[in-house]
């Protein structure tokens, strides 16, 4: 398929800035890909559509305050280091981007607030990539800990356009958020709440995790009108042994697979048997399901509204056919659903 085909106008007032107060009380539409009949409903409503033996894969990274504020040695200049990932924990080698870029230079020191914290500059990875290594004297403990303090919620503010708040700090996260290492939260999990899942327990289904520590990869722009030619940038994951065993005993006894957000859809999709269940692995993927796609796993899949020409948007259209998606965000706009980080729910089944 072509960038072109995902192209249309979400107007800006529809892209959300703050959640709701109740989690589970964002709105859910719901799109059935046998019929292609569209509901609308409460997101709390997603437990009618489930039964005991079925089994919720969920994302259980969890976002770090990864943009950080320095000082430029010397000039003093303010920049903005948006932290990637972790290179190499023993050296606290990081890669970055850094804002203004035309500014830093290899060699370089930013010292950040009145911390022991400061970075050196060692190599350019990308226009405004960095590869940057932290002087800190102190634990790993006391250096997460001073990340922690100094970092802020990484939101990408090019899409929500107000200044990052502290509830926005346990807000833009799940629930279930165990594992540190993403920049991003995986959305579609936000929406749930400890009584939503205990209800859903009660019930008799399932809920298992996967890891996938997202990076900004997921949001990078597409920049080619031919999408075979895009490529992704890789994210770290791991699927439990738990998981894989609730996964493929639900496949074998055709219940549903739900993936809470695409996050998810791409790590399971990622480590398939030749038999197409699901196998336990770690590693590195760099995945980019667009349409068409033969899903060998998730059968169902909870997912926010995307913005145009995103790679979320190609791999939700993906999973629920690219004709129906496409007359779905059309009616989620008539309609005025939110858009993005902090916005509604669909559940496509």
């Amino acid at each position: 398929m072509k960038l072109s085909d995902f192209k249309f106008d979400v107007p800006r007032k529809l892209i959300s800035l703050y959640p709701q107060s109740n989690r589970d009380e964002s709105r859910l539409m719901v799109v059935h890909k046998k019929t292609g009949q569209i509901e609308h409903k409460v997101f709390k409503d997603i437990i009618d559509y489930f039964d005991e033996g079925d089994v919720f894969v969920t994302n259980n990274t969890k976002v770090f305050p990864a943009r950080l504020y320095g000082n430029k040695e010397k000039t003093g200049a303010k920049i903005e280091v948006f932290l990637l990932r972790e290179l190499n924990q023993e050296l606290r080698l990081w890669d970055v981007l850094v804002d203004p870029a035309r500014k830093i230079r290899v060699g370089n020191k930013l010292y950040f607030g009145d911390s022991d914290l400061v970075a050196e500059v060692i190599d350019n990875t990308t226009s405004r990539g960095r590869t940057i290594r932290f002087l800190f004297d102190g634990t790993d403990e006391e250096f997460y800990k001073t990340i922690d303090t100094l970092g802020e919620t990484p939101i990408l503010k090019e899409f929500i356009e107000r200044p990052i708040e502290t509830e926005d700090r346990e807000r833009y996260q799940t629930i279930y958020a165990e594992h540190v290492g993403a920049v991003a939260a995986p959305t579609a999990g936000m929406h749930f709440t400890h009584h939503l899942m205990r209800k859903l327990e009660i019930k008799g289904v399932e809920v298992s995790p996967i890891t996938l520590h997202i990076g900004l990869g997921t949001f990078r722009q597409v920049d080619v009108e031919d999408l075979t030619k895009h490529k992704m940038d890789s994210e770290n994951y791991d699927i439990p042994s738990e998981t894989v065993e609730l996964v493929n005993r639900a496949l074998d006894a055709k219940k549903k697979v739900v993936s809470v957000g695409t996050t998810s859809l791409k790590t399971i999709e990622s480590s398939v048997t030749a038999n197409g269940r699901l196998k336990q692995s770690s590693g590195w993927t760099d995945k980019f399901i667009i349409p068409p796609y033969d899903f060998k796993i998730a059968n169902a899949l909870v997912t926010n509204f995307h913005l145009p020409e995103s790679t979320l948007l190609m791999t939700t259209s993906a999973f629920g056919g690219y004709d129906l998606i496409m007359k779905a965000y059309q009616e989620a706009i008539k309609e005025k659903y939110k858009f993005f980080s902090y916005g509604d729910a669909m559940l496509i089944i």
